[in-house]
């Protein structure tokens, strides 16, 4: 988000993907007073009779034309199976269930439009000189953290000196930070200040960076600072830890927190100094909600939104009484992974080992062709996910490459390659081994959450098992979400007993893939490195780059190389939908949509179904 980050969906993050993104806006039928209900969508398949739904079915934006009540609570629920981290500062946290709690206590210094290019109309401005390498950010004089305290540029500056420090815990440095003067000399210790970045005033600051590129202006600056008078006199190591992000974190955003239960839930109340205008509700209270439950929170009013709602759930659901279902295509793919070596904490690059099991491209393809993702988005989403092509998904029309087929579903052809290379059954099983007559069993790691979870994860071990190849869950479960990424390595430490694992991206607005698939990149959890990838990434982020048509061709051949190396294959695109309770106005799904303090009720209770 936001949102210009990469997030684990989770899934943390921060780093990218760029540029136009579709609205999917259409099918927007007025929905008239509240609770009364649009066409009916989807269409019923030939083959199986189950409805087949459209993300062109949804709107993005609530149709509720009611009159707003004053004040009022808002609730909204975060839909994971699993506790929140807790890291409540963006400089911080990793995981989607923290940001869908950060954002209603603090904003960024810098607004995205629709098509993910910074505006004017954010916290700060900017301006840009003629060699598009160097910016000059101003605040807003109204801009304040919640304790009173005026947002400034020694703040901003702060938050980019905590992230580059050796010291700092979390995951957030990376290519968005090496791009400006001074930072990596800074991050090594041969300087004491970062040189690329000055402050000029109280509420301006100069960075300058080693060259102009196309990512800067849609998602590559860091835009959240971090209260210096809060944090100065906590060791940098210590800070993710401390009571400024886990018990009493401020932002400068539309809501203040109020109250931690640890884990469960954040109460909110409005903040009244808010640089926008004073927020419409009195209080906002972001809970979790188990995806098991989700449906009966809803029903009974325990919630008034919820982040995400399970699309496995959606076709018995879709004609909830009291909400109305928003939907947007999600900037995100599922995709599996495939560990191909470790990573060298000192440092800091992913470290290839092309002794890893799956280190045979041959054998990584041939699992790709093994599964039917059509399949998995038809029966088990109805529609609502749907088959992935390439690593830029369609969510960033501008560079997704649609001529780009992926690997087709061709279970023959996954068995002939496997065969062509060595893979055979030596020993009459109907297993495979590996090419050297070893026993070949391949350790799967996948995270539990919604009904569906499991029964995908055996589909796809039995269309493995279908061309031959033993593979086994790890440690003969569905994961934990926490556990699962600390596993597959986002603290750097790769569990070995890890062959492959089944993750999600959540992706930003620049299209810059860096941040997941760069050598330097700690969620590079593939642990993929090559000359040609490097040289792509590279290009992709160069001068050259600012000629749309030259950066276009640069992620089509990037897409390209990656459907040949397989570090990793998409599964399925998606759509996100979001139900909103009728008494909710002003409410919207779309993306960079800023407006949380326009957010109203027409009723003091949450509607429930009848």
């Amino acid at each position: 988000m936001k949102r210009s980050s990469w997030r684990i969906l989770l899934f943390a993050i921060m780093l990218g993907f760029v540029f136009v993104l579709a609205a999917c806006n259409s099918g927007e039928e007025s929905k008239g007073d509240k609770g009364e209900k649009s066409e009916e969508k989807g269409e019923k398949s030939e083959e199986s009779g189950e409805k087949i739904y459209s993300i062109e079915d949804f709107s993005v934006e609530t149709t509720n034309e009611g009159e707003a009540i004053e004040g009022g609570h808002f609730k909204y629920g975060v839909v994971t199976d699993t506790a929140f981290e807790g890291l409540l500062n963006y400089n911080f946290y990793s995981g989607v269930p923290d940001s869908e709690i950060i954002k209603w206590f603090d904003d960024p210094l810098l607004s995205a439009d629709e098509t993910h290019n910074y505006t004017q109309d954010g916290a700060a401005t900017f301006e840009v000189d003629d060699s598009g390498k160097v910016f000059t950010f101003t605040i807003r004089d109204n801009v304040n953290w919640h304790d009173g305290e005026p947002v400034t540029a020694e703040d901003w500056l702060f938050a980019y000196e905590i992230i580059a420090d050796p010291d700092y815990t979390g995951v957030r440095y990376g290519a968005d930070f090496t791009v400006i003067e001074g930072v990596e000399e800074y991050r090594n210790g041969e300087a004491d200040s970062i040189s690329g970045i000055e402050v000029v005033g109280d509420k301006t600051l100069k960075i300058t960076y080693k060259q102009a590129s196309p990512s800067l202006l849609s998602g590559g600056i860091w835009p959240y600072a971090l209260p210096k008078h809060v944090f100065k006199d906590i060791p940098v190591a210590e800070m993710a830890e401390s009571d400024a992000v886990r018990k009493n974190p401020i932002g400068f955003g539309p809501f203040k927190v109020d109250s931690i239960t640890p884990g469960e839930a954040v109460v909110l109340t409005k903040n009244e100094d808010y640089w926008q205008g004073e927020p419409k509700l009195d209080k906002v209270t972001v809970q979790v909600v188990n995806p098991k439950t989700v449906v009966q929170a809803l029903e009974t009013g325990e919630v008034d939104a919820v982040d995400s709602f399970p699309t496995d759930q959606y076709p018995d659901n879709a004609d909830m009484a009291n909400v109305e279902f928003l939907g947007n295509t999600d900037m995100a793919y599922t995709y599996i992974g495939f560990k191909l070596g470790t990573w060298d904490k000192e440092k800091k690059e992913v470290k290839p080992d092309p002794n890893k099991k799956m280190a045979d491209v041959n054998l990584r393809k041939a699992m790709w062709h093994a599964v039917d993702n059509n399949a998995v988005g038809e029966q088990f989403y109805n529609g609502l996910r749907w088959n992935a092509t390439t690593l830029i998904p369609p969510s960033h029309p501008n560079f997704h490459d649609t001529e780009n087929p992926g690997i087709a579903y061709d279970p023959e052809e996954a068995k002939k390659i496997l065969d062509e290379a060595g893979y055979e059954d030596t020993n009459g099983d109907g297993m495979r081994e590996n090419p050297d007559g070893e026993e070949l069993v391949i350790n799967f790691a996948s995270m539990s959450g919604g009904d569906v979870a499991e029964p995908i994860a055996n589909y796809y071990i039995q269309a493995w098992e279908k061309v031959g190849l033993n593979v086994q869950l790890v440690d003969g479960r569905l994961l934990e979400f926490n556990s699962f990424y600390d596993r597959v390595g986002q603290s750097g430490d790769d569990d070995p007993a890890i062959d492959i694992f089944q993750g999600a991206w959540s992706v930003g607005t620049d299209v810059n893939p860096a941040g997941l698939y760069g050598r330097d990149a700690l969620f590079n959890f593939s642990r993929y490195a090559s000359e040609e990838n490097d040289e792509l990434l590279a290009d992709g982020v160069s001068e050259e780059a600012m000629e749309l048509e030259y950066r276009q061709k640069v992620y089509k051949d990037w897409q390209q190389l990656m459907l040949e190396e397989v570090p990793v294959f998409p599964t399925v695109y998606r759509a996100i939908l979001s139900p909103v309770n009728n008494r909710v106005m002003n409410y919207s799904i779309q993306y960079n949509w800023g407006d949380l303090h326009e957010i109203a009720v027409t009723q003091e209770e949450t509607e429930k179904a009848e």
